[in-house]
């Protein structure tokens, strides 16, 4: 038991090592089981995240047969995407990541670590250019179809323009099936390897013992490798459509920066590329300007436009002592920023690494898919020989006919088709989704989505805009610089929305020192002062056998005795009322689950449209509460403090926005990064959508080859026309996938 627990808990983690930290503290705190919390930490610390860019890769076989050599090798949470080149997995305590590296890269894949100098692609490597390079010499060899030139219908002729065509379709085509064939796999190469050589092999065998042209079939090896490049090319194509989104964060990531040097109590302002910022340094930021890394502004005011990491349109007013966000461009003003973080640990850059491996994350229809990509290629390869010796020995054709047949089964079958009909949606998906501030972790989440039948929403910080502003406060026997002091040194502690509007109004008034301060979660604060006092200051729930009156935001208590009251108002988000008319239309039910009076949580759900609701609930009845309704129906749950974090890691998925805690912002599954409410129906709606559209992509995958290889097999398509079938087959289900950038998902 213990054993899968920790399986299933450092799957999850290992993905975040950023919040790693903050997630094993949680973890401490959480767990009732010492001795399991702490093997679970010497066990994630002796794991190994590894994460690098595999080169060559040029179809989804290619993904696969990586993924598969990790999976050999004992690796956990593989996630190779063909798409980006990126190959993302854990090593378990005591594996050597080194070797299992090397193994990629004798597979014939150069490996390119995040620390290694980026190269540029030599141009003959490219699709491009192999594609024009194989059409040169093709051109003629069809031309003679239509033309009588007596030279162009010369075998030896044909060798010739054949031969070139036919090296760099072996060099492409050929050495990736045998680096899948050593490793026992097989994959489309295989396929066209095998089509292009029979055809090239009984052509030459025929040239060199009849010398005429009835064993001619040198324009069919040549057409096969120059159609297949050119379905690759506009593949690459497609497939880059798909992941532009990120592409376009990480274009955000490089720019020049104004750095502030002081020289004698003199600044001198200097250009340099903001990749060589450290933390500390002091930028100059204009009108215009790009802002260079995540800093906090110490002079200056304007406003930024945040719509590249947030979604949100309009320009945020930011002033001194405001955060600001790498990538993120000053729309007007100028401000000097001190900066905070750089390289990885920027917002930006954080949010491009977990959108790269959600996108390579594999949701559980594509593992059916990849199941039966596997058994594939050996299938069509059996119908291939089958449809051969039919036709030859049942069917009297002669060898060339039945040949020339059995080619086209075998480069009319795609299997990339199946293996990209997933990740294709998948990226655009997540891609729209990154653009629009909703930060969604893995394709699997997407593909829940369209299962969520209720969503469940937390109050303050949620439903509220969690700007709590102090209203009336009453104490009782102390002075009011008395009463304020000790609140102040009570809720500093916490990261509670309220205690954190108390901490910044009352922070002047000084601070009590305290002892053996304990935060009770969804209770409140308990603690000692040097006199022996004990305080207490908390929710009414807190307040058993000392108040009746439950009409107040937080009780003080001083030694069993009622010290103090305070009341805060607190804003309703104005676009919540809209986001649950639009789950009511779209069928999905809203319900409120907070730990505040039920009087409060009452006039909230009646002014929102809400009819089911659960108040005064404590952390641990919360996650009751999630795991009850997740039994009736699958379940979102909207939250964003810390006692929020177990019911979000609960629910089927789990939802934050961004001014949460870090841990409430790790257990969840989705981040709402522009802090909008309204962003919740555009995510329920793409994950729907894309689900549709990958069931599209799937059932054109399987159709087209269900049809398409028996067409072939019968003799109706010559290998020509096949190859050039083929070759559209991947383009199709990428154009199909794009379309979900631009499509309406809210409906």
């Amino acid at each position: 038991m213990i054993g899968a627990t920790i399986s299933q808990i450092s799957a999850i983690i290992s993905r975040y090592n950023s919040f790693l930290l903050s997630a094993l503290c949680f973890l401490l705190r959480c767990c009732n089981n010492i001795s399991l919390a702490l093997t679970l930490i010497w066990y994630l610390c002796k794991m190994t995240s590894i994460s690098c860019k595999v080169e060559g890769m040029h179809c989804t076989s290619c993904a696969l047969n990586v993924s598969k050599y990790l999976e050999k090798k004992g690796m956990q949470d593989v996630n190779v995407s063909f798409a980006t080149e990126e190959v993302h997995f854990t090593a378990p305590a005591g594996a050597d990541s080194k070797e299992v590296l090397n193994g990629i890269a004798q597979m014939g894949y150069r490996v390119v670590l995040p620390e290694d100098a980026p190269t540029q692609q030599p141009i003959y490597t490219t699709l491009t250019f192999k594609f024009i390079f194989c059409a040169i010499f093709t051109a003629p060899l069809l031309l003679h179809m239509w033309v009588s030139w007596p030279w162009l219908h010369e075998p030896w002729v044909q060798f010739a323009l054949t031969l070139p065509v036919y090296i760099t379709g072996m060099w492409h085509f050929g050495l990736s099936a045998a680096r899948a064939l050593m490793n026992r796999m097989a994959n489309m190469d295989v396929l066209v390897t095998l089509g292009a050589s029979a055809a090239f092999v009984y052509s030459f065998v025929g040239t060199v013992i009849y010398g005429n042209t009835d064993y001619m079939f040198y324009e069919t090896t040549a057409a096969i490798i120059t159609l297949v490049f050119l379905g690759n090319m506009l593949e690459e194509k497609s497939v880059k459509q798909t992941t532009s989104a990120i592409s376009d964060l990480a274009r955000m990531q490089i720019t020049t920066a104004r750095l502030i040097n002081t020289d004698h109590g003199h600044e001198h302002i200097h250009e340099v590329d903001n990749r060589t910022l450290r933390t500390g340094d002091c930028v100059l930021v204009n009108t215009g300007d790009k802002i260079p890394m995540d800093g906090t502004i110490y002079w200056g005011s304007g406003h930024a436009n945040e719509a590249m990491i947030t979604g949100e349109s309009a320009p945020v007013s930011k002033k001194e002592k405001d955060k600001v966000i790498g990538g993120t461009i000053l729309e007007d003003g100028s401000i000097k920023v001190y900066i905070t973080a750089t390289g990885k640990d920027t917002v930006l850059s954080y949010i491009i690494e977990l959108v790269k491996q959600a996108q390579a994350d594999k949701p559980p229809m594509q593992k059916l898919a990849d199941r039966i990509s596997a058994i594939f290629v050996p299938l069509v390869l059996s119908i291939a020989v089958v449809t051969f010796l039919g036709w030859y020995f049942i069917g009297h054709t002669t060898f060339a006919t039945a040949m020339m047949r059995s080619v086209a089964v075998l480069v009319i079958a795609c299997p990339c088709a199946m293996g990209l009909a997933t990740p294709a949606a998948v990226m655009v998906g997540l891609g729209r989704a990154a653009r629009n501030g909703i930060l969604i972790k893995g394709g699997h989440t997407l593909e829940m989505f369209k299962n969520i039948r209720q969503v469940v929403f937390d109050k303050t910080g949620t439903l509220t805009t969690g700007k709590l502003q102090l209203g009336e406060y009453q104490f009782f026997d102390m002075s009011e610089d008395a009463f304020k002091q000790v609140v102040y040194s009570l809720e500093k502690y916490s990261s509670h929305p309220i205690a954190r509007a108390i901490a910044s109004a009352w922070k002047t008034f000084g601070e009590l020192p305290l002892q053996q301060v304990r935060e009770h979660k969804g209770l409140g604060m308990r603690a000692h002062d040097k006199a022996g006092n004990e305080w207490q200051l908390g929710s009414f729930r807190m307040m058993a056998g000392i108040t009746e009156d439950d009409s107040h935001n937080l009780y003080l208590v001083k030694n069993g005795q009622l010290a103090g009251w305070i009341n805060f108002t607190d804003e309703i988000r104005p676009e919540a009322a809209i986001v649950v008319t639009q789950l009511k239309q779209a069928g999905i039910k809203s319900i409120l689950l907070s730990g505040d009076t039920t009087r409060k949580c009452r006039e909230l759900a009646d002014k929102l449209g809400i009819t089911e609701v659960y108040a005064e609930q404590s952390p641990e009845q919360k996650l009751q509460k999630i795991d009850t309704l997740m039994q009736a129906a699958p379940t979102a749950m909207v939250g964003d403090g810390i006692n929020d974090a177990p019911a979000l890691a609960k629910a089927t998925i789990g939802i934050s926005l961004s001014d949460a805690t870090q841990v409430a912002m790790q257990s969840a599954n989705v981040v709402l990064l522009n802090n909008n409410l309204g962003s919740l129906p555009l995510a329920l709606g793409l994950g729907k959508h894309t689900y549709l559209t990958i069931q599209q992509n799937l059932f054109w995958a399987f159709i087209y080859n269900v049809v398409a290889i028996p067409v072939a097999a019968l003799g109706f398509l010559n290998p020509i026309v096949g190859a050039g079938i083929m070759g559209l087959s991947d383009v199709v289900l990428a154009i199909n996938s794009v379309r979900l950038r631009y499509k309406n998902v809210m409906n």
